[in-house]
């Protein structure tokens, strides 16, 4: 390499240093100075020592870039260990960091810049989150971890030994791609139940909605509403958050459906944007008029539990299959059938079916209509359990916007 290239990448060796001293130089601020090991300048000298230790050693086999790294190792924790010994410190993570600092130091040279940069920002991200994620870690029941580690071993086990073709009659079921698609919506219902778990009741009602629409937004209508009626005096703002739970499902909905086949686009987009606004105006006039404050603490199974994957991989499998019987034995009507009866509980599993079977025994327009129709009966069966659940305080409000909703998604159908 040159020396202007040499440059850049050892200026980039520093910047990793001073990245990572910056988050360790501010936790140890309340020290007096020579009283710790490491910090600032130590960490950006380290990220400068592992680069030119990479443009020293990097035609040699690596020869001097492991011995620099030995003394450099032996350094650290050498004097990390006097100081854990004074302070009575057993933690290990600043030695990590320092080794980690000087490997990615290297690598900016060596290596590529990019990768480096990217280690090095998500090392001081998980740095600088330590209180956040032990209390998180705190939060997590031994269940929720079994169940994420069953999960973890059937995904990266099972998944490549499934076989990655149809293995039905009906030519509808592939084992992979049902369980891969079953593990993505599992993944993106984690991150609201992690929201949930991690802020708890601190939360308010909106971001609580917000985050249990992308948990589940069938639980979160049914956390809401029950709520609503042991306070009545917010209903309007728990109406609201039932709202905006739909509408996060709407957005969900679109989101995986034009991830899986983006030729849905323009015959799903219109309709799907209709019905969110309607959500959206219905939910901010509830919260501009709402003078009461209520956190609710939404309770919401884990969704990376084994048997609600299964249950989804089931389900998903199951709709497929049916929809390409109805397709020969009732056409149309017969897919919009299984739709509307599958909406009434989930729409996942028929937005998953229905963007995969277009082109293989459904036309777009079809697969759009069956999606929206399944949003539409969803929709309407969450005002169902709101009102039967939450009384007539949340009964008209989200009653009739999610009416007025539906007919948003059907005038957006008409018009697409």
């Amino acid at each position: 390499m040159d020396q202007i290239d040499l440059l850049g990448r050892l200026a980039v060796s520093l910047a990793i240093g001073l990245l990572v001293g910056l988050e360790r130089g501010w936790r140890s601020r309340n020290e007096e100075d020579h009283q710790r090991a490491a910090g600032f300048r130590t960490f950006a000298l380290s990220g400068l020592l592992g680069g030119i230790a990479g443009a020293v050693g990097q035609d040699d086999r690596g020869i001097v870039i492991g011995l620099v790294f030995l003394g450099f190792a032996a350094a650290f924790t050498a004097f990390h260990w006097l100081e854990a010994k004074a302070d009575q410190n057993m933690s290990v993570t600043s030695t990590v960091a320092g080794m980690l600092t000087f490997m990615l130091g290297v690598l900016a040279v060596v290596g590529d810049q990019i990768a480096a940069i990217a280690g090095a920002v998500a090392m001081t991200g998980v740095l600088a989150l330590r209180e956040s994620l032990h209390r998180w870690v705190a939060s997590l029941t031994w269940e929720e971890i079994r169940a994420a580690l069953i999960l973890l071993a059937m995904t990266f086990l099972l998944l490549p030994v499934l076989p990655n073709r149809t293995v039905d009659p009906f030519d509808a079921i592939n084992p992979y791609e049902i369980w891969l698609l079953t593990i993505l919506i599992a993944a993106i219902s984690f991150g609201g139940y992690v929201a949930i778990k991690l802020f708890g009741d601190r939360l308010g009602v909106v971001m609580a909605a917000i985050a249990g629409g992308l948990a589940s937004s069938t639980a979160t209508t049914l956390s809401l509403a029950r709520l609503a009626r042991e306070h009545p005096s917010s209903a309007r703002l728990l109406s609201a958050g039932i709202l905006i739970a739909g509408l996060v499902m709407i957005v969900r909905v679109g989101i995986v459906a034009l991830a899986l086949n983006g030729a849905l686009r323009d015959v799903i987009a219109p309709p799907l944007l209709a019905g969110a606004v309607v959500l959206a105006g219905g939910s901010a006039l509830l919260l501009l008029t709402n003078t009461q404050q209520e956190n609710p603490e939404l309770r919401v199974a884990n969704p990376l539990a084994l048997g609600t994957a299964i249950k989804l991989a089931l389900v998903i499998a199951v709709i497929m299959v049916a929809a390409k019987i109805a397709v020969g034995a009732a056409g149309q009507a017969g897919v919009l059938l299984i739709a509307a009866l599958s909406g009434i509980a989930d729409v996942d599993a028929v937005t998953i079916s229905m963007a995969r079977l277009v082109g293989q025994s459904i036309t777009i327009e079809l697969a759009a209509q069956a999606i929206i129709l399944a949003v539409a009966v969803n929709t309407l069966s969450k005002a169902v359990i709101a009102a039967s659940t939450g009384g007539s305080g949340v009964a008209w409000p989200v009653g009739l916007t999610s009416v007025a909703a539906v007919a948003g998604l059907t005038a957006g159908m008409f018009w697409a």
